[in-house]
């Protein structure tokens, strides 16, 4: 290995320490991120992600059903909250869309051709006559 290598796996794994430590127990890993969560999941090889697997069941199964109601009503909770952001997003995306002008439309869709889907119901769309 030559330097610049070393260097870069030693500024990786320094990014990669707070996650590690953040995410020891079951419980730490639901407090992080989707983001995090799936950064530090990739930083794993198979064989980690199968042990660290085996000790969160581990971990699970040893909880009083109270413990397991709670943390199974706190990632209710942060997916409903995700879901809510989400659907927030695309309603202002939709209210901005709505008060375009139909030119400034065909310009964006003009700059962002690999975007354009159709989203349109049967008959209902801007696009169906």
């Amino acid at each position: 290995m030559n330097l610049s290598t070393v260097s870069t796996l030693a500024a990786i794994a320094a990014m990669l320490l707070p996650l590690a430590a953040a995410a020891q127990s079951l419980s730490d890993m639901q407090e992080l991120s989707p983001e995090d969560r799936r950064a530090y999941w990739e930083a794993m090889s198979s064989e980690e992600r199968e042990a660290k697997r085996s000790e969160w069941k581990a971990e699970r199964d040893a909880m009083a059903p109270e413990q397991r109601e709670q943390l199974r009503q706190q990632r209710k909770a942060r997916h409903q909250q995700r879901r809510e952001q989400m659907r927030s997003r695309r309603d202002e995306m939709r209210q901005r869309r709505d008060s375009m002008t139909p030119e400034q439309r065909d310009a964006m869709r003009q700059r962002h051709p690999d975007r354009r889907k159709q989203h349109h119901r049967a008959g209902g769309g801007e696009h169906s006559q």
